[in-house]
């Protein structure tokens, strides 16, 4: 019952909570996953922790797939993905400054997110397919260009939150830092989840960890230089001594 009255009930300012603690863990590791990866992309000397990034995002999307289906109340797919129809009529609001506000994820906000989760594994699968010496020119120029095309969406739907933000009276951004939003006890979830979101981030910060110390040789770490790229690497030294 404690639970229930800290996450459930309607809050003083008129917010409950909404976004579990795993959904927001995943979109901002998402975020910084991106940018790194984004960032590092033309970085020869960067080129593992550009791997890493790029396979934990595929990793978070799985795990969001999987969340959508048996996920918390807003999480899930089922509660925010919608037909094109209501995605024009939001659209159409949004445009007369007048949209309909959604405790969840809006239809224009949840047709970003599936394209950002199918363009991820694209990204992911080409970015495999490259890394494994199976693509040429064409595949690379596939890789950079669904990779644009992400950013291109990203930048739209940053767009978007500010001016739902602004529309709404309510910071959209905040929400997914604190998880709450306005709305009525009975769209309130009742759990935060939290301890799923620790192991989402343990097991992301465990994976590029993994990565870094078991990297094959010849494949530039974080320093660019060959010689640290892998725990065997590294110990070889001493055994030379």
């Amino acid at each position: 019952m404690a639970e229930l009255n800290g996450s459930a009930a309607q809050a003083a300012d008129g917010k409950v909570l909404v976004w579990d603690a795993p959904v927001r863990v995943f979109h901002w590791l998402m975020v910084l996953c991106f940018a790194g990866a984004y960032l590092t992309a033309e970085e020869d000397g960067l080129r593992l922790l550009h791997v890493t990034l790029g396979y934990s995002m595929v990793g978070l999307v799985v795990f969001r797939l999987l969340w959508g289906v048996i996920g918390t109340r807003h999480a899930r797919f089922s509660d925010f993905v919608r037909g094109p129809g209501k995605v024009l009529d939001y659209l159409r609001s949004l445009a007369q400054r007048k949209p309909a506000h959604y405790v969840g994820h809006n239809p224009a906000g949840a047709l970003a997110i599936v394209g950002m989760l199918g363009l991820t594994l694209a990204i992911g699968f080409t970015g495999w397919m490259l890394f494994q010496d199976l693509g040429g020119d064409a595949l690379e120029e596939t890789h950079e260009l669904l990779a644009n095309l992400m950013l291109a969406l990203v930048a739209l739907h940053v767009a978007a939150v500010v001016v739902s933000s602004r529309l709404h009276g309510e910071n959209l951004a905040a929400a997914m830092v604190t998880g709450r939003k306005r709305g009525t006890a009975a769209e309130a979830i009742r759990s935060a989840w939290r301890p799923l979101a620790v192991v989402l981030l343990a097991a992301v910060l465990g994976f590029g960890a993994l990565q870094w110390y078991y990297a094959p040789v010849g494949i530039p770490a974080l320093s660019g230089k060959g010689e640290h790229v892998a725990g065997q690497v590294r110990n070889s030294g001493h055994d030379e001594d």
